[in-house]
């Protein structure tokens, strides 16, 4: 992204091109509610239309259908780092911000208050509040489209951001690894062979070898789980042996894999300076695919638009054949 300089000062909002970009990854769990929503009430309007209209019943029966949903090929919502929320929280967390309210600071301590109250289940708590939010207060909310909810998103994802502490680039990789799956899902409605994703909210550590970000991939069958890799290394500096050295603990990570009974899917990601070419020919030997940035790591604001469609391919080639 070019920066943008207003009277010699940088304005530019690097944030919030990454914050877009993940939040449109909510598109299809916006679009897995409007289908439930349109199942239980047997309408062909829009979640907007049937939210805007519908009477308590069924919005409580969209919402529980919505928690209880057991099929395991279900989409992902995220945090403003890109965590997965467990299906049950991304739920709460969904139907909380399209009624404008901050479920964690706001509602999570009022339920909590119920329970207590009357030693309910928190689901039963969570969705009776939640219906009647949406009852009461849809004519002054006018809109649950998804241009709204996208607003909405946005914001909940910045303030989510901020109060997470030691945010790090690992976190704009795994945005584009998100938009990758999200992008699969929105098409066939499913992560293809495979039954269940879930993307690691951490770094993992296989062996002696630090893995910043990864994502565990169960087959519907009855196939052994798969891990996919992505180790990022950035350098701020152009000199130095810093590729060398980097190319040879991947090979040599690697080397520990292959010997691996689990079965591994490898990308690196480099966000650095001028990085040798012939290092990255000599690790793009040895794993799936490599992408270098050649940039300032602190310029580094997520996978620009080629590069999120190469992205986006091989997660393709690895959702269809494994």
């Amino acid at each position: 992204m070019n920066e943008i300089i207003v009277h010699q000062v940088d304005v530019t909002h690097y944030r919030l091109v990454e914050l877009s970009k993940l939040a449109d990854q909510a598109k299809p769990f916006y679009d897995w509610v409007e289908k439930t929503a349109k199942r239980i009430t047997g309408s062909h309007k829009d979640l907007n239309e049937i939210l805007m209209s519908a009477n308590r019943n069924d919005i409580a029966a969209i919402i529980n259908a919505c928690y209880s949903e057991a099929e395991e090929k279900r989409p992902l919502l995220f945090d403003g780092i890109g965590r997965v929320y467990p299906h049950g929280k991304a739920c709460f967390y969904f139907f909380a911000w399209i009624i404008r309210d901050a479920p964690q600071q706001r509602l999570a301590p009022l339920i909590a208050r119920m329970r207590k109250m009357e030693d309910i289940d928190r689901i039963v708590a969570e969705s009776d509040t939640i219906v009647e939010l949406i009852h009461e207060y849809r004519t002054c909310v006018k809109s649950f489209s998804w241009l709204t909810v996208r607003e909405v998103v946005i914001d909940r994802l910045e303030g989510s951001r901020r109060s997470i502490k030691g945010h790090h680039l690992e976190a704009s990789v795994r945005t584009a690894l998100i938009t990758a799956f999200q992008n699969y899902f929105s098409i066939h409605g499913n992560y293809g062979k495979y039954k269940k994703i879930e993307i690691a909210d951490k770094q993992i550590k296989i062996g002696n070898h630090t893995i910043d970000v990864s994502a565990e991939l169960t087959p519907a069958g009855n196939g052994a789980k798969e891990t996919l890799l992505l180790p990022i290394k950035t350098r701020e500096t152009e000199g130095g042996g810093h590729s060398h050295i980097f190319t040879r603990d991947i090979i040599a990570a690697v080397r520990e894999l292959k010997e691996d009974r689990n079965r591994y899917h490898m990308i690196a990601v480099i966000v650095a300076l001028n990085w040798s070419v012939t290092e990255l020919g000599n690790i793009d030997d040895q794993i799936d695919k490599v992408f270098h940035f050649n940039m300032n790591p602190n310029k580094f604001v997520g996978f620009d638009e080629a590069s999120q469609i190469q992205l986006n391919r091989y997660i393709q080639g690895v959702l269809d054949n494994g």
